[in-house]
């Protein structure tokens, strides 16, 4: 059967993949759908065309799943920041852990068998501490719309509060639209400022702090099960890492080549009286084979262990990082990152000809209701993991 565009049909959702999208086949051709759950049965409408695929727009869910549920928000489907509010919370969980193994799977070709359940979010609405606000001209409305890009394109959709947000940040989107920007176009980053945490405003942060705690256990569990007595936290913005576990190993060194976040991190460690660690303003590829030459002394007869933690942008590592990281080959590799398919790429490489073992990785549900995704990661040189058998 050929399909066009506009055509209606009915399918038999069998997957969600990764970016949010529920799979259906039509005499095994593939078509991608939205806000739909694994086993519903719905009708849709044709609305792009592939060579090897299709994607529809939802009409009508015909079989509900089970865990559907009833959005919390009224701009939900239309917003594109959610893409999971119509799924019960457990079943979230689930099916996240099946893409993040799938994914690694796929394109890391690594054992989903190492892939653990996802921790769960406590507060799985009213969690996020920083949104970006965009404007925009409606020229037939002739009215300016404040919020953020639609679901189906790349328009702006009126919104008046976002259930995924703080509250604090939701009485900030009212003063935005009290005082709306001159013209549209504009984007208003609202952001709760972590406590006691020193971040300007270009600078990272997690935009999570609910599930803060639970993702710094995770990291100093991987540490200390991999015994490096040095850490060397690579993108270290304001040198949050670094700072959490300076209790787990004896000294540690930040890089990061934003010169007012290192800024930041030294007032940050300085606050807490963190004395054994410091934190450079460099480029990652420039100055990471010196401080690896560095940390790797003799004591005791032995080689001093050396952790690396990689915390990347959503895009993942530099080439050049990547490599050299195979060739100097640190005791102990901790890869944080929000983007499961970059990561796996990279986890690839790196494990590439076992340069490294993947030990664990560890999923955490830092983004509730959308389909992003936090993973920790646990690699150790080659041939220092315990026998498995």
């Amino acid at each position: 059967m050929s399909l066009k565009l506009a055509d209606k049909i009915s399918l038999t959702i069998h997957d969600l993949a990764f970016g949010g999208e529920g799979v259906g086949r039509l005499d095994d051709f593939v078509i991608f759908v939205p806000f739909v759950i694994v086993g519903e049965t719905v009708e849709v409408e044709i609305t792009e065309v592939k060579k090897n695929f299709a994607r529809a727009k939802l009409l009508r869910v015909v079989t509900p799943s089970l865990e559907r549920i009833t959005p919390e928000c009224k701009y939900f489907t239309q917003c594109g920041g959610c893409q999971y509010q119509h799924i019960d919370y457990p079943a979230q969980l689930r099916f996240k852990h099946k893409q993040i193994a799938d994914l690694f799977e796929r394109f890391g070709k690594i054992s989903r068998e190492l892939v653990a359940p996802v921790i769960s979010c406590p507060s799985p609405y009213g969690y996020r501490n920083r949104i970006m606000i965009r404007s925009q001209w409606n020229g037939p409305a002739k009215k300016l719309e404040i919020g953020f890009i639609r679901a189906d394109n790349n328009f702006v959709v009126d919104i008046e509060e976002c259930k995924i947000a703080e509250p604090i940040l939701n009485e900030q989107i009212k003063e935005v639209r009290a005082n709306p920007p001159p013209k549209g176009g504009i984007k208003v980053v609202l952001r709760v400022q972590p406590e006691n945490w020193d971040v300007p405003q270009s600078s990272f942060f997690q935009n999570n702090f609910f599930l803060l705690p639970k993702l710094v256990e995770t990291v100093k569990d991987f540490l200390k099960a991999g015994g490096a007595r040095h850490l060397i936290d690579l993108y270290c913005g304001v040198g949050f890492f670094g700072i959490e576990t300076a209790d787990t190993v004896e000294s540690f060194v930040g890089v990061e080549s934003d010169q007012l976040a290192i800024k930041a991190a030294r007032q940050n460690a300085a606050s807490r009286n963190i004395s054994n660690g410091e934190f450079i303003a460099a480029q990652v590829e420039e100055i990471l084979p010196e401080l690896l030459q560095k940390f790797s002394t003799f004591a005791d007869g032995k080689k001093s262990k050396t952790a690396v933690i990689l915390d990347p942008p959503r895009k993942g590592c530099w080439p050049e990082t990547l490599e050299l990281l195979r060739q100097t080959k640190p005791a102990q590799i901790i890869y944080v990152s929000c983007h499961p398919a970059t990561m796996a790429r990279d986890l690839n490489i790196l494990c590439a000809d076992g340069v490294f073992e993947l030990a664990r990785v560890q999923p955490l549900d830092m983004f509730p209701q959308t389909q992003h995704v936090e993973c920790v990661a646990d690699l150790r040189a080659g041939q220092t993991l315990p026998n498995r058998s």
